[in-house]
């Protein structure tokens, strides 16, 4: 008994060590790139012409590095394009996507959680199964058995991510239907 209870301390133990490096690792945020950090030094130098020599350097070295495509600059708008582009595709964990969210009231950002569209088309594949294109080309598949009408162009569709790696989607608000990805 009480080898037991000392393992159970020491188990115990080591979980609450290892607490505050899961709860940290989240806010641990990447460095900038070099030509971007250069860029916002400059504005530590206390002589204006040197100041200025500095930011017209590193804003030219900036700018090559972009119109070689060694940088790439986007807005918040083409990261909320892009994610509802590539959403419900298994990707890597890009830190363009992730990062800190702007929005001040303390709302997560539900682009992550679903989307709402329109069907492009819709028809029911070899295999009984209904597959729709939305409006932006992504072909999305029924991977359960319930019937559901046939969609048709135009209609409303609402998906949101479910579990283990599939998708609900509710069709002209019609009951859910569980559709993988394929595009």
């Amino acid at each position: 008994m009480t080898l037991n209870v000392s393992l159970v301390k020491m188990t115990l133990a080591v979980s609450l060590m290892a607490i505050p490096n899961i709860v940290f690792a989240k806010d641990k945020v990447e460095a900038r790139p070099e030509l971007f950090q250069k860029l916002i030094d400059c504005r530590a130098i206390a002589d204006g012409t040197a100041r200025l020599a500095c930011f017209d350097t590193n804003v030219a070295n900036l700018d090559a590095a972009e119109t070689r495509q060694d940088v790439v600059i986007v807005d918040k708008a083409q990261v909320k394009k892009a994610k509802r582009t590539l959403f419900g595709l298994t990707l890597p964990t890009l830190a363009i996507f992730g990062g800190k969210d702007d929005d001040k009231s303390g709302k997560a950002d539900q682009s992550d959680e679903a989307i709402e569209t329109v069907i492009k088309s819709a028809y029911v594949n070899k295999l009984g199964k209904l597959t729709i294109i939305i409006d932006d080309d992504a072909k999305w598949v029924q991977i359960d058995t319930r019937l559901v009408n046939t969609p048709k162009p135009g209609q409303p569709v609402r998906i949101r991510r479910a579990s283990l790696g599939s998708f609900f989607a509710n069709i002209n608000k019609q009951a859910a239907i569980r559709m993988r990805r394929e595009n």
